[in-house]
């Protein structure tokens, strides 16, 4: 019998169940998925300072989309995906300039990004991290739009350090397709809304 997963958008309502499921962990209670969303001197003095959490409230106050993604097993939050248009995310700066370079800037507002995942211990290998990015496909073509885009590891490796980016391979058994090689262990993996 298959675990029961549910699924729902993060807007302002939700904070609290995320908040929760952040807590759980040393790097999501500093972390609060700005990391993609601001300069790195910010995040770093917000991962210090609780900033992190404050610019991500403030965010998804004002967002006229889903921040992203939870999932919950019996009520309790056990994983996440941020995602939302590539004009969310600080892209000219940091290491995803490098792999956002050749990407068409002019679709950053139709584009959305997948560019966080994150499933809470105890609960890794039952398939929540396939039904986060399931859920991000459905939120994003709720919204409109064209396409969905990914930037995950080509490596399975359980322990590397970036594995919150995902793997392709999910990716792949959710029907992306890799459009682009950025760097030797990471794939821009896109999945055209209009076409599935």
């Amino acid at each position: 019998m298959g675990l029961d997963v549910v699924t729902r958008p993060v807007g302002p309502d939700e904070l609290a169940d995320l908040a929760r499921l952040f807590d759980a962990h040393r790097n999501t209670r500093h972390c609060w998925c700005m990391a993609f969303c601001t300069t790195r001197g910010r995040f770093a003095v917000g991962w210090v300072t609780g900033g992190n959490r404050r610019g991500f409230e403030a965010m998804a106050a004002v967002a006229s989309t889903p921040v992203g993604v939870v999932a919950a097993v019996a009520g309790e939050p056990v994983g996440w995906a941020a995602c939302g248009p590539r004009s969310r995310y600080a892209l000219d700066s940091g290491p995803q300039h490098v792999l956002m370079a050749n990407r068409a800037r002019d679709e950053d507002a139709a584009v959305w990004l997948l560019p966080c995942l994150f499933v809470r211990d105890g609960h890794r290998g039952e398939g929540i991290t396939y039904a986060l990015v399931r859920a991000a496909v459905e939120v994003a073509r709720a919204a409109g739009a064209l396409a969905i885009e990914g930037w995950p590891l080509t490596s399975s490796d359980r322990q590397a350090a970036d594995a919150f980016v995902g793997r392709q391979r999910v990716f792949e058994d959710v029907a992306f397709a890799a459009v682009e090689h950025p760097a030797p262990d990471r794939v821009i993996m896109r999945l055209e809304l209009g076409q599935v």
